[in-house]
């Protein structure tokens, strides 16, 4: 039996026939799930000659009249759907950087019957910073939906147990970067630099491939796949962007 085919009996066999009944007329979930099984397929990103990433953050967008009509199944079809794409993967030797994630979204340009998808890979962070600590620093680092806190000297990032914050990224290394913070004087801002660790990929900033740079409100930093973004509390008039050293 194929992965499809048992998408199909557990989402019968758990809520009776009742989703099949009201898709009728409509969009059906196996094609929901075939759709995203192919997504995996046309985005896989060659790791290693046996392992490949692929994206685990998808938006599945409906029209308003097929999106009403999942409401009450969301969660069930969001949860079977997931486990699909798990057993796809693993078949596969496909490698997610986080959890997998699954929303669905109205979208008012698509008819009765259609949708699309978007998927992303975004990979999971974490830090030891507690949200007080976010609420009061004067500077944080966006990553994938976290905030973490920048206070000096500053933090590392990177894919290993002994970074500050770590990221799940296969193209970041285990030590990929650091932000060094000086504290502002005299109600000033405080100021932001990021080194590279000497790591695999290096570091784009605002788009730019540099080795080091200070930054500013809003700046960029890519690190493998994932964006990681400054934001400076109460930052005045400082005009976003960065200035190599």
């Amino acid at each position: 039996m194929g992965g499809l085919e048992r998408f199909e009996r557990r989402l019968e066999s758990m809520i009776s026939g009742a989703f099949a009944r009201t898709f009728r007329s409509a969009v059906q979930p196996v094609e929901i799930a075939a759709a995203l099984e192919r997504e995996l397929d046309n985005n896989a990103q060659i790791l290693s000659r046996d392992r490949r990433l692929v994206p685990n953050d998808f938006h599945v967008e409906l029209a308003p009249t097929d999106l009403q009509r999942l409401a009450p199944y969301d969660s069930t079809l969001a949860r079977e759907l997931s486990q699909t794409l798990q057993e796809h993967a693993q078949a596969q030797s496909y490698v997610f950087p986080g959890p997998v994630k699954i929303d669905f979204e109205p979208a008012t340009d698509l008819t009765t019957g259609r949708f699309r998808i978007r998927s992303a890979a975004q990979a999971e962070v974490s830090g030891s910073a507690t949200p007080t600590q976010v609420g009061r620093a004067q500077a944080v680092l966006e990553i994938n939906g976290t905030q973490h806190p920048l206070t000096p000297p500053g933090v590392v990032i990177g894919r290993g147990s002994d970074a500050d914050i770590r990221i799940n990224d296969p193209g970041i290394s285990r030590r990929h970067a650091e932000f060094l913070v000086t504290a502002g004087r005299d109600g000033q801002p405080p100021q932001v630099e990021v080194h590279d660790l000497g790591s695999t990929n290096g570091l784009l900033v605002d788009g730019r491939k540099v080795p080091r740079a200070t930054l500013r409100e809003g700046t960029e930093v890519r690190a493998g796949t994932t964006v990681i973004r400054l934001r400076i509390v109460d930052a005045g008039p400082i005009a976003g962007g960065w200035s190599g050293v």
